[in-house]
């Protein structure tokens, strides 16, 4: 599901890959595979020694890395790649046949981005490499706009602002869409986020960054897979694992410009699902350490989705979700932000009226 906006699919088909395996019959599979959906730039090995000069040789968008393999294994190539100090985020798809937990587990702390199972399903992995490196080009579209608006930065600043802006826009409605939602819903947040922010005393400039920011706070699940960002039901514990992911995704996709704007954005997108007590995710912060832009999009992220209707959901009443944000102050929320809250309703409410859903 990529937005047309930023690349198209000969965009995504062009793409690097980079293939290792030290299976000669796995490579020769994988190369099959990709060239039968169009993905005809691919580099592969067998030896995982070679991947650093490979990786530095070529321009890599994704990485196909298998875990079990002599001289260096998955991790140890991750290891090697981390300690590039020019070293650019590229997507890692893990390949490997352990279905335990802590292998799932360290394969992400290492910065795998996603990973199949041996033997996997033909468009199960397809859907994959996609949703990589639609995140790939984001982010590389982001670079080379920076690289762009920095060079007209003392003649155009207005420009330079306008366009920061659009790209935040439509990178947000793209994950927006990609989850089932109109758009509304980055609206009404945002605005909700902004006046919270006004009633902490943020001036007029730190609310407006605020307002045109927290559209970006899950621009991460586009590089969540269908099956588990589209699913009806409740997710199993190795999908949450991914789901979670995609806060760190989001900030990578924000990485690489150090503009006001994209600054908060990132801080946003990382940090609206971290909870006061310390157990929210990724980075399980509690209270302060926690930027206030995140506590702030928390609450507004999750009232606002409490009182729509979703396809796994009936929309909350205003009163009911009100009562769940009152519940879960000093728990969920910070609870000095959760009085706020309360204390500009009547505005916030409105802001809900006024960019409603429209009825079908």
């Amino acid at each position: 599901m990529y937005n047309k906006e930023l690349f198209s699919p000969d965009d995504l088909q062009k793409s690097n890959i980079l293939v290792v395996d030290d299976e000669f019959s796995n490579v020769l599979l994988l190369e099959k595979i990709l060239a039968s959906r169009g993905y005809n730039n691919v580099i592969s090995t067998q030896d995982p020694t070679q991947v650093l000069a490979l990786y530095q040789q070529h321009s890599v968008d994704l990485i196909l890395l298998d875990l079990n393999m002599p001289k260096l294994d998955g991790f140890e190539v991750m290891e090697q790649l981390n300690q590039l100090t020019d070293h650019q985020p590229v997507p890692i798809l893990l390949l490997a046949a352990q279905h335990m937990q802590s292998y799932r587990q360290k394969a992400l702390d290492y910065g795998a981005r996603d990973y199949v199972t041996k033997p996997f399903d033909t468009d199960e992995l397809i859907s994959r490499v996609r949703n990589l490196l639609e995140v790939r080009l984001a982010h590389k579209f982001m670079l080379k706009q920076n690289d762009i608006l920095e060079k007209k930065i003392q003649k155009r600043t207005k420009l330079v602002t306008q366009t920061r802006l659009q790209i935040i826009r439509h990178l947000g409605r793209a994950a927006e869409y990609r989850d089932n939602e109109t758009g509304l819903h980055i609206v009404r947040m945002s605005k909700i986020s902004a006046v919270i922010a006004k009633a902490t005393g943020l001036d007029e400039q730190q609310c407006e960054l605020i307002l045109n920011a927290a559209p970006m706070h899950d621009v991460g699940k586009i590089g969540i897979p269908d099956r588990i960002l589209l699913k009806p039901g409740k997710l199993n514990d190795e999908e949450w694992v991914i789901m979670q992911t995609h806060a760190q995704i989001g900030a990578e996709v924000l990485t690489g410009d150090n503009s006001k704007l994209i600054s908060m954005a990132r801080d946003i997108a990382i940090s609206h699902h971290e909870k006061w007590n310390g157990l929210g995710y990724p980075n399980a912060l509690k209270g302060e350490e926690i930027p206030l832009v995140g506590r702030i999009c928390a609450i507004a992220d999750v009232f606002d989705a409490l009182t729509s209707k979703r396809p796994y959901k009936q929309a909350w009443t205003i009163e009911r979700s009100i009562n769940f944000i009152q519940q879960e102050s000093g728990q969920h929320f910070d609870p000095t932000l959760t009085e706020l809250f309360l204390q500009n309703l009547d505005e916030i409410v409105t802001i809900s009226q006024n960019y409603a859903e429209p009825e079908t």
